[in-house]
C-alpha cells in the first residue's frame, strides 16, 4: 500500500491527504501544533520512523526566517530515505517581477522579494534527483476564495490596470501532484490558463453573489497592510506548459471564471 508522509498539513496538503485516503493510501502528517491526527514535527524519533516507512514524501512547510525547517532538521534522513518520490510545494514568487511577461521553469529564481522561498526551492531540487517542486501562484478553493473575501467585506479593487496575476484552484494542485507520481522529476508551474487582474476576479465574484463591487482605489490610499500591498509589487504571467507536457495534466478549472462559478 502506498504511504505518503506530509510535512505540514495546511490547506492544500489537507486537500491532497483527503484525496489520497479516498484512493486507499495511508497518509501520515506532521504538525507543529498539538494534533491527535498528526505527529509532532519535533518528535524526531517518530518522524525518522515515518521517513523510513514512506513510499512518498511531500513538504508543504514554508521557510522560517532564512531557512527551510524540514531540511534543517531532517535533510540527512530524507537524503537516505527509501521513498521513490519526494515533492515540495513552492511558490511562483520565486521568479520575482517580470513586468507582466510570461515566465516558465527555465527562468532564474531568487530575484524577487521571496529570497528564502527561492533558496528552499533550489535546496529541495538539489537534495535528490527524484524531487518534484511545484511552484504555485495564488491558491483558492472551497472556504478560501474571492467569494469568501467578498462575503466577509475584505475584497478590494486597486487601480493598477496593467497588473496581472496567475492563480490555481486547490483541486488542480492535487491533480498535478498526483500526476507527477509516475512522471519526470524537476520543477513544475501549476497555474491556470488565464492570468488576469485581481479586479476582474473580484468583479465576477460580486456579480455571482449579486453584490456591488468595492470601490476602485489607488494603492497608496487603499489602507492595505504592508503584506497585502506587497502582493502588488510583482506582476507576472505563469506558464503551465511543462506540467501539461510532462505530467499529462490539464486543470479542471482552466480559468478564474470556471473556478468561481463552481464555488458559487
Amino acid at each position: 500500500m502506498p504511504r505518503m508522509l506530509i510535512f505540514g498539513l495546511g490547506y492544500t496538503a489537507s486537500r491532497l491527504a483527503d484525496a489520497l485516503r479516498a484512493q486507499g493510501w495511508q497518509v501520515v502528517a506532521t504538525r507543529r501544533a498539538a494534533d491527535p491526527e498528526a505527529i509532532a514535527f519535533a518528535d524526531r524519533q517518530a518522524v525518522r520512523g515515518e521517513i523510513a516507512a514512506a513510499t512518498h514524501i511531500l513538504s508543504s512547510v514554508p521557510p522560517v526566517g532564512d531557512g527551510d525547517p524540514v531540511l534543517a532538521t531532517y535533510a540527512a534522513e530524507l537524503l537516505a530515505a527509501p521513498a521513490a518520490w519526494m515533492g515540495y510545494l513552492s511558490s511562483t514568487g520565486v521568479y520575482g517581477d517580470t513586468g507582466g511577461a510570461w515566465v516558465d521553469e527555465s527562468a532564474p529564481v531568487g530575484r524577487g522579494r521571496r529570497s528564502a522561498r527561492a533558496a528552499a526551492d533550489l535546496a529541495w531540487l538539489a537534495l535528490r534527483p527524484d524531487v518534484r517542486v511545484f511552484r504555485l501562484p495564488g491558491i483558492y478553493g472551497p472556504g478560501r476564495s474571492p467569494l469568501d473575501r467578498i462575503r466577509a467585506g475584505r475584497a478590494h479593487r486597486i487601480d493598477l490596470p496593467e497588473q496581472v496575476f496567475s492563480r490555481i484552484h486547490v483541486d488542480d494542485i492535487v491533480s498535478g501532484v498526483t500526476a507527477s507520481f509516475d512522471a519526470p522529476a524537476g520543477a513544475y508551474n501549476l497555474a491556470d490558463d488565464l492570468p488576469v487582474s485581481q479586479n476582474m476576479v473580484v468583479e465576477l465574484g460580486c456579480a455571482l453573489l449579486g453584490l456591488e463591487p468595492p470601490p476602485l482605489l489607488p494603492l497608496d490610499v487603499s489602507g492595505l497592510s504592508p503584506q497585502a500591498s506587497a502582493f502588488y509589487a510583482e506582476n507576472r504571467r505563469v506558464a503551465n506548459g511543462r506540467a501539461k507536457r510532462l505530467l499529462g495534466w490539464t486543470p479542471y478549472y482552466p480559468d478564474y471564471r470556471a473556478g468561481l462559478r463552481a464555488l458559487a
